[in-house]
């Protein structure tokens, strides 16, 4: 159960109603932190806005590359929603889920290819406090992506890294929109959905 409730599709406004059958229609059931973020209309407006000009602006990198840095954050910062969310989203381009449970291995996994594995290395140093970038972790990824690449990177990096962090916070839990163990947060016990 989340730590602030939900507003339900009856007690949401008309546009929080409109959002609510676009998400529905999108991932077949409305997302949780849709739903705790509508407690705060003006913030959730915000929120789609800024999330739906994000997804179409990040087109730079790769897929696979930019997925699976979102993808380390999340697991990372602990935030199962994002994971189970994320792991869909990956399924749903048609790469491969089932690698995710090997995340933890990616630096010496044939499973990753070396712009992944410089991509989940990038996140880590942006996720560390403090932070651990070098000058030469980013001239690397600027000759693999270009300067709009490591921009793309960093901005979707630190946008997960506020998900994440707002979603665990507020105690939003992996929803079911993937299934299987590449959802589950390595050593992290599952809140009762109940």
């Amino acid at each position: 159960m989340t730590r602030i409730a939900v507003v339900t599709a009856e007690q949401a406004g008309p546009a929080t109603k409109l959002a609510y059958r676009y998400a529905k229609r999108r991932f077949g059931e409305v997302p949780e932190p849709f739903a705790v973020a509508a407690n705060h209309p003006g913030l959730f407006r915000a929120n789609a806005v800024h999330e739906m000009l994000a997804d179409r602006a990040s087109k730079v990198l790769p897929a696979n590359v930019r997925d699976i840095a979102v993808y380390r954050v999340a697991s990372t910062v602990g935030c199962s929603w994002c994971v189970d969310f994320g792991t869909m989203l990956q399924r749903l381009e048609g790469l491969d889920v089932d690698r995710l449970q090997s995340i933890d291995d990616y630096d010496t996994s044939a499973l990753y290819s070396d712009d992944e594995r410089a991509a989940i290395a990038y996140a880590d140093a942006v996720s560390a406090t403090p932070l651990t970038v070098t000058d030469e972790q980013v001239a690397d990824l600027e000759r693999r992506f270009g300067r709009d690449g490591v921009v793309e990177l960093t901005y979707q990096v630190a946008l997960e890294q506020m998900r994440s962090r707002m979603n665990a916070a507020l105690g939003i839990v992996d929803q079911g929109f993937s299934s299987g163990a590449a959802c589950r947060i390595p050593g992290a016990a599952q809140e009762d959905r109940g």
